[in-house]
């Protein structure tokens, strides 16, 4: 059972369903109606998305980085501690293309008046969102640890 990213499986995998819980109860009651005409979720779509790009910049670049660097090192073998903070940095990304594209989806729902934003819309893409930085963050903490003890 226990294998080397294993730890990082199960964090990654249990960020998502903890993020949407707290997205659910945090917006209960909220509403969700944006204006068109004033452009309000518009303003909010560059942002994020820039913001989405930059982490999946930052996430692939670290395991080019890792991955490269052990390919020059005289064993040529990635250490297993290294094994669950990849996987946490390979979900941010995963996490993040599924962020951009459902975001832009509803922004064009929503502007062209097809579907309105909704809730479920909302939590679906707060969870994407902060489950790409909270798996970008912690395994970049984590590949900083096993760095320093390996």
């Amino acid at each position: 059972m226990w294998f080397p990213g294993f730890l990082g499986i199960l964090v990654a995998l249990t960020v998502f369903p903890a993020i949407w819980l707290i997205v659910f109860f945090q917006t209960q009651g909220e509403s969700f109606n944006f204006e068109v005409e004033r452009g309000e979720f518009e303003k909010l779509l560059v942002v994020y998305l820039d913001i989405a790009k930059f982490i999946l910049t930052l996430a692939g670049g670290g395991i080019v980085l890792i991955i490269s660097s052990t390919a020059l090192a005289s064993t040529k073998r990635l250490p297993a501690a290294y094994a669950s903070p990849l996987f946490l940095l390979a979900m941010s990304i995963v996490y993040g293309i599924l962020f951009m594209p459902f975001l832009a989806l509803d922004y064009e729902g929503f502007r062209n008046r097809q579907n309105p934003y909704r809730r479920s819309s909302y939590v679906r893409n707060q969870t994407l969102g902060f489950s790409t930085l909270t798996c970008f963050c912690v395994g970049y903490a984590w590949l900083i640890v096993a760095a320093v003890k390996g």
